[in-house]
């Protein structure tokens, strides 16, 4: 049998050369030192998020950090065995070793395209960081144009009741005035109806209360009617083609003041949008199952792209600096209360339409999906 060799240790091997020996215990140990601290960094991480990382990835993370001190353990035995040859406790390091850097490796391939999402994630979020930014920056403008507006509205609701009352104090003079003819008494009246609707309106719209205990039965057809009525001069101004059309029953269940707010102030938006003269605005009702069907098409200047997708917000407005961005927000809130919906259709050189869905039978808690061929 072969004589056993005893064992060196790494110094001999080294041929004792001092500079050499220092180098490798130096740098072995600084390697060591680094590895252990990586190591209860990472143990320190897993700590402090327990809380909120799945346990799976904890475990991948606590193997992680153990095989990086296992492989700073073999370079502290490169330390040790410069000067004492326990080279089975070497080699037993790196046994542990090897099986820690197995167990990291598979752990690692398992989880590779969860990483890779991740990162992928991370980084579509960091790219739209300003965008994010820009939107909460509107949100919060929004938010405060609503307060000081709710404030205001206080302030307007207050001051405007008193010359309104007094304008139907004279309305009803020359209703009951014998002398007045048959013509002004009719239009005494209906002047007076409104003036009631915008006293109802400055008390209620703006906080979106219901105007009466319950709602009543609204023939949509005559509120076209109305409101064509009350446009008459913008009409003639403009000698704007004003058309309506009604296929069937348009009577819905719903609050007649709000009925009208929401047609008045599409048909308006539809003549402002004209700009010349002998164009046509239509306001076309259809029954639909369930709801009516309510679309306002005007042969206006239509609605920039990059307006449309944000146009019911708050003071959001397609007017530019002549809109207060009330108008389509408040015609939105009020058909959602009631349970329909609002679409815009428009091309920037090819006009407007707006698509409005009224439900039957009021029901706010059940908004309906709007404009489906299943109506």
């Amino acid at each position: 049998m072969l004589e056993q060799i005893p064992l060196m240790p790494h110094a001999v091997c080294w041929a004792a050369a001092p500079r050499l020996i220092w180098t490798m215990v130096v740098t072995n140990f600084i390697t060591f030192l680094s590895y252990l601290t990586i190591c209860g960094t990472l143990l320190y991480l897993v700590s402090r998020t327990r809380r909120v990382i799945a346990r799976d990835w904890a475990y991948f993370v606590v193997g992680f950090a153990l095989f990086i001190v296992a492989c700073g353990s073999t370079h502290l035995l490169e330390v040790i065995t410069t000067w004492i040859p326990v080279f089975w406790v070497d080699a037993g390091t790196n046994i542990v070793t090897a099986a820690l850097s197995a167990y990291v490796a598979v752990m690692l391939i398992r989880r590779a395209s969860t990483i890779g999402f991740a990162i992928n994630d991370y980084s579509g979020r960091l790219a739209n960081v300003e965008h994010e930014k820009s939107l909460i920056r509107d949100q919060l403008i929004s938010a405060r144009k609503m307060e000081d507006w709710s404030r205001m509205s206080a302030v307007i609701s207050h001051e405007i009741s008193n010359p309104l009352e007094s304008i139907q104090n004279v309305l009803y003079l020359i209703q009951t005035n014998p002398d007045s003819s048959n013509e002004a008494v009719r239009l005494a009246s209906i002047a007076g109806d409104e003036v009631q609707r915008v006293i109802t309106i400055s008390r209620s719209t703006l906080s979106f209360h219901r105007e009466s205990t319950k709602p009543e039965l609204v023939d949509l057809r005559s509120v076209c009617e109305s409101v064509r009525f009350l446009l008459t001069s913008a009409i003639a101004k403009r000698e704007i083609r004003f058309e309506i059309f009604s296929e069937g029953d348009a009577h819905v269940e719903a609050y007649p003041g709000e009925t009208r707010q929401v047609v008045l102030n599409l048909a308006r938006n539809a003549c402002e949008a004209i700009t010349e003269n002998g164009r046509k605005v239509t306001l076309n009702l259809r029954p639909l199952r369930n709801g009516v069907e309510l679309q306002v098409t005007d042969q206006g200047t239509g609605i920039p792209a990059d307006v449309r997708p944000r146009l019911f917000e708050f003071g959001k407005s397609s007017k530019g600096d002549e809109g207060n961005g009330m108008g389509l927000w408040t015609v939105k809130q009020i058909i959602e209360k009631h349970g329909g919906e609002v679409q815009v259709d428009s091309s920037y050189q090819g006009g407007t339409r707006f698509i409005v869905w009224w439900p039957r039978s009021y029901s706010p808690a059940q908004p309906q999906q709007v404009l489906t061929a299943s109506r």
